[in-house]
């Protein structure tokens, strides 16, 4: 057996489960799976919508890495199970992934720690969405407060719209958030590590066709530039990385994530949108391409994530191991 086999242990890759996502959490854990097993981690595939979870303290695994995208896998539900069963798992804990997940309420933290956010409004019916529209202006953007991936999400920009676009998110989550649009540059930022050890991976900006970053052109289609090194103005990607790591350690995450950002086009203020604690690991996926750009190959990026892998009763305050 091999100094990584032993140090890892058996290890579980979760991916699949019920959330929207499932589709983007197959790819992703295929992906890890063939990447460590490439390294010699004794690795299985474990589909927690087709197994019952304790089929993972049985069957003697000692780690999960967490491919599983939204709801049931990124939301602390998962993280919640596994701390039960003494498994250390990838990524941050209960807490900050059932934060982290909300967008909403992930805005309130940022918000009171005065972390840059765009305005929003958090709605429960259409006619609400249509005040929100109101008061915060065209364009604006709706969507699921706890679903990834621009699933269920419409760009307003007029009144009339409302009532679709709410129906749209609402069909994914009953907290649908609507959110005043920055126009800009579009950028996105992870974070590998915990505490004061965490560190940020180059930036990359994203220029989709006609500026439309959707499903379809996150994961289908090679239409999408992906820019790393990412081109901006002189001291900009520094000030994107500052502001990622803030709101990483404000939400106590831990492992790794990505945040998505807007760079305002005339003021160049970047506001936080959201951070995702499960990030993809597809081919079209950005941290493994942040990663590249920073010599970190794929398989060395999921065997430092799964080198990561803890349990919140391990963590001391403020995240240090």
């Amino acid at each position: 057996m091999s100094l990584i086999q032993s140090n890892f242990g058996k290890v579980a890759v979760l991916l699949g489960g019920q959330s929207a996502e499932r589709e983007i959490s197959l790819m992703s854990g295929r992906g890890v799976l063939a990447a460590l097993r490439a390294r010699g981690v004794d690795a299985h595939a474990f589909d927690p919508s087709e197994r019952e979870l304790g089929e993972l303290k049985r069957e003697r695994f000692d780690r999960c890495f967490i491919a599983l995208h939204g709801r049931f896998g990124e939301d602390g539900t998962v993280q919640g199970a596994l701390e039960l069963m003494g498994i250390a798992y990838t990524g941050s804990g209960v807490m900050a992934s059932s934060m982290a997940i909300d967008k909403v309420m992930t805005k309130r933290v940022w918000r009171a720690e005065g972390l840059p956010t765009p305005g929003w409004r958090e709605v429960d019916s259409a006619e609400k969405a249509r005040e929100a529209f109101d008061a915060l202006g065209a364009p604006m953007i709706v969507k699921p407060s706890r679903e990834g991936s621009s699933i269920g999400l419409t760009k307003v920009t007029d009144r009339s719209q409302c009532e679709a676009a709410y129906a749209l998110s609402a069909r994914q989550d009953p907290s649908v958030l609507c959110e005043q649009f920055v126009s800009g540059d579009e950028v996105t930022c992870a974070v590998l590590g915990t505490g004061q050890q965490a560190r940020a991976l180059p930036v990359i900006r994203i220029v989709a066709p006609d500026g439309n970053y959707d499903y379809q052109n996150k994961y289908f289609t090679d239409s999408t530039q992906y820019l790393v090194p990412c081109q901006l103005p002189a001291g900009e990607e520094q000030a994107v990385q500052q502001i990622v790591l803030r709101a990483y350690r404000t939400l106590n995450c831990r492992g790794w994530a990505r945040a998505d950002v807007m760079i305002d086009a005339k003021t160049r203020q970047p506001y936080l949108l959201e951070i995702n604690t499960s990030p993809g690991m597809t081919g079209h996926s950005l941290v493994p391409m942040s990663a590249r750009a920073a010599g970190i190959s794929y398989e060395d990026l999921c065997l430092e994530v799964l080198r990561m892998a803890s349990l919140d009763h391990t963590q001391a305050p403020g995240g240090a191991a």
